[in-house]
């Protein structure tokens, strides 16, 4: 706006009024040719639904740099620390910023982490590969390309037609319908939401038991960008809310198709359904609690949250071999729990957590470390978690907390989305232990209602992960990403000295 980044999200139209607005489709074609190869190049852009916001704010780091061409790529380079800056009105879930920032680099003339692998450029790689990569890393189809950092990726509400009715939740279990977004909020009565000073709260007590090694989990909101939405003529399949997203299998059964194609054959018209960030949250899935108890050998019980009507069988068939191949000394115990929903479709719900708990007691095991349990840091020491579906990773975090993964994905197909995905999961697994939470009240109730709310790590606090694939490890290509994320959180958890609460640092929940 006149020149400046404004966040578009919060920036009512009326102070639009006689302003120069610029968009990405308004920048200069070879200016936004540059940024789309570096985002494509690096992996900086997977869903895409946060990348044209992003792109905005580094572009503008040009126009800051002063006297000089803002267009030309060789007139200097931001440093480290501005582009970190930049990075903190915003969020993206998928990639851990590491990525970006090397797409910043590269796109204002800096010098980039080196990307392993091929060259990178468009052209070197075939993205039709690179799809089928991110499609086995994010668990739905996905588009790779430049059309996924322009965001134009055909995302659920943005294919819907004009004229639609909107419908939004209005509280009461319902929706609330009207011609506008504005309209439909107005009748939901809908409340911006805040951020709370609630302690999170550990809702589930280790087992008893003389155990070796403990740990208790909170409530984890998955943080998924792009809101829930869909839309559906009468009579007609409703638009799919993960077109170009997986996000984190935390949409899996998202009600949002279902009520689209229900309110249209009601009301005889399209109709657009839309939640808020404050609906994700109150209405979407969490990661469950759990808590734990293992002994040197593998042997223990790990207790986990699960609705108040309990797992249907199948779910609970498929948890127990999950936890089988990763863990198989470990008992499961499900605890219903009053609170927000629960999903063990999220990113390698409840198996994760098994895999930490056996890898920390074995590795501390015989890095002979004395009493008290949950005493020194463990670093530099290889942490290997092979998945349930056969991807394999070997972690080490070293003292200054970098992070090295080497990971087994069978064919690779494409190095750059295999890496993105990598650091992707380091970035969550490393906010996982050491940051995030919600805080839930007794009543079951969910206070913390924003992103910043969340204790996701900001770019600025994101360490170093370096990634080595093994292309020659043979057999089918398989998902990799979600081994790395258990591998990552056991080695952090190690070097954090093992402490029996997550998220171990409870003051970065105010860093965002």
């Amino acid at each position: 706006m006149d020149g400046a980044p404004r966040v578009a999200c919060v920036t009512p139209v009326r102070r639009l009024q006689g302003r120069q607005i610029t968009t990405l489709d308004g920048l200069p074609e070879a200016e936004r040719e540059r940024w789309t190869d570096a985002f494509v190049a690096t992996g900086a852009s997977q869903c895409g639904f946060c990348t044209p916001g992003i792109v905005m704010r580094l572009a503008a780091l040009a126009y800051d740099r002063g006297p000089g061409d803002p267009t030309d790529p060789t007139d200097g380079a931001p440093s480290a620390e501005q582009i970190d800056r930049s990075l903190l009105a915003h969020l993206c879930r998928c990639t851990g910023w590491q990525s970006i920032e090397e797409a910043a680099r590269l796109a204002l003339g800096g010098s980039p982490h080196p990307v392993v692998g091929s060259p990178g450029a468009p052209g070197h790689r075939d993205l039709e590969r690179a799809a089928r990569r991110a499609a086995l890393e994010g668990g739905v189809p996905q588009e790779v390309g430049p059309s996924a950092v322009l965001g134009r990726a055909g995302f659920a509400d943005d294919t819907c037609p004009a004229g639609a009715l909107v419908a939004v939740p209005d509280g009461a279990g319902g929706y609330a319908l009207a011609e506008t977004v504005r309209g439909a909020r107005a009748l939901a009565g809908k409340v911006q939401g805040r951020r709370t000073s609630l302690a999170l709260d550990h809702p589930i007590d280790v087992p008893p038991g003389q155990w070796d090694l403990t740990l208790q989990t909170t409530w984890v909101e998955p943080a998924y960008v792009e809101p829930d939405a869909s839309w559906c003529a009468p009579g007609g399949e409703p638009a799919s809310p993960v077109a170009n997203g997986g996000a984190f299998g935390g949409k899996r059964h998202s009600p949002v198709t279902s009520d689209a194609r229900r309110l249209a054959d009601r009301n005889g018209r399209p109709v657009r359904v839309l939640w808020s960030r404050e609906d994700v949250v109150r209405f979407g899935p969490k990661r469950p609690p759990v808590a734990g108890g293992v002994s040197a050998d593998g042997s223990g019980i790990l207790r986990f949250g699960v609705p108040p009507d309990g797992l249907a069988a199948d779910d609970r068939a498929s948890l127990v071999a999950a936890v089988a191949r990763v863990a198989p000394g470990l008992v499961l115990e499900p605890v219903p729990l009053h609170g927000p929903a629960i999903s063990l479709d999220l990113r390698a719900a409840v198996w994760a957590e098994a895999a930490v708990l056996v890898t920390c007691a074995r590795v501390r095991a015989s890095a002979a470390e004395a009493e008290p349990v949950h005493s020194e840091p463990v670093v530099g020491v290889p942490v290997d978690i092979t998945a349930p579906g056969g991807g394999r990773a070997v972690v080490r975090c070293l003292a200054d907390g970098a992070i090295e993964v080497e990971v087994e994905a069978g064919e690779v197909l494409d190095e750059v989305v295999l890496r993105s995905y990598c650091i992707g999961a380091s970035h969550q697994a490393l906010g996982w232990v050491g940051s995030e939470g919600i805080a839930v009240d007794p009543a079951g109730v969910v206070h913390d209602l924003t992103v910043r709310s969340f204790g996701i790590l900001p770019a600025r606090h994101m360490p170093l992960v370096t990634v080595r694939s093994h292309p020659d490890a043979g057999g089918p290509p398989v998902n990799a990403s979600d081994a790395v994320f258990a591998a990552v959180a056991a080695a952090r958890w190690l070097a954090d000295g093992l402490p029996p609460l997550w998220p171990s640092q409870r003051n970065s929940r105010q860093v965002r």
